[in-house]
């Protein structure tokens, strides 16, 4: 009797089952939640992100925000990045650059080839102040390519490099090159992020004042509504402590009627 043929049958067929059953689990209830943050349905990030060619800054990618709602990253013009987990494999450690870059348009970065959408393209950014050209079609630039003339570094061969900043708003941050696939690069919240195509060497600036000016807008009106409660829980507290000092020297009768009532009330409401 072929014993061992009969034990590998029984083997597949016995690891058929349970990847089916482990599948039918994960299609239910959805894989393990992140607790890494970026959190599903928790807190949006921000993160600032330009492109430098040659030596200039170009205007911020047009906004691409058409279904909120369902976008875990985006962008609304002004060059910064909206980093908004809506499943669970765009969050914690799944909420890289790549993402953002794979879901606009028109965008592509390699470690060896930068393409920009053609409305990009035809535009520039000097210290925020943008001016634009005729130009329609979209523009890639791959390693060892001469920077077009009227740059800064015209005619010198150029490469794709990718820049970082952890926190836009700290003076101990200091910036940060990535190695190889720039898609990895992990977002953090308040980041800077500059993607160039410069001779090898080159150092490349940080994102202009006024993508900075509308990183923190975006990070200041998160937090702001948070602040809120604390007001309100205090004023009833005070109104308490009152009520029940002068109830008892008046109208013991008409007042141990109305005034118990309204404190209780206020109470239940700042709880």
């Amino acid at each position: 009797m072929p014993v061992n043929w009969y034990a590998a049958l029984i083997f597949l067929v016995i690891a058929g089952l349970a990847s089916i059953v482990i599948a039918r689990i994960d299609y239910r209830h959805g894989p393990v939640t992140n607790t890494t943050p970026p959190l599903k349905g928790g807190s949006p990030w921000f993160a600032a992100v330009t492109f430098d060619v040659c030596g200039t800054q170009r205007a911020p990618l047009p906004s691409n925000a058409l279904a909120t709602a369902t976008q875990s990253f985006f962008t609304t013009g002004n060059g910064v990045i909206a980093i908004s987990p809506k499943k669970t494999s765009d969050a914690g450690d799944n909420a890289v650059f790549g993402k953002f870059v794979s879901s606009y348009h028109g965008l592509t970065l390699t470690s060896t080839e930068l393409q920009l959408p053609a409305s990009t393209a035809s535009k520039t950014s000097t210290s925020g102040k943008t001016r634009s050209s005729k130009t329609s079609k979209s523009t890639t630039y791959r390693n060892g390519d001469k920077c077009p003339a009227g740059t800064k570094y015209a005619g010198k061969k150029g490469e794709v490099k990718v820049t970082y900043w952890s926190n836009a708003f700290s003076s101990s941050k200091k910036s940060s090159t990535v190695q190889g696939n720039p898609g990895t690069l992990r977002f953090t919240n308040d980041q800077l992020i500059t993607v160039g195509f410069v001779p090898a060497g080159t150092t490349l600036p940080k994102p202009n004042g006024a993508i900075v000016t509308a990183l923190l807008n975006a990070s200041s009106t998160t937090t702001t509504p948070t602040t809120a409660p604390s007001t309100t829980t205090s004023a009833p507290s005070t109104t308490s402590t009152t009520t029940s000092s002068t109830t008892p020297t008046t109208a013991p009768s008409a007042t141990s009627t109305t005034a118990p009532s309204s404190s209780t009330t206020s109470t239940t409401k700042a709880g």
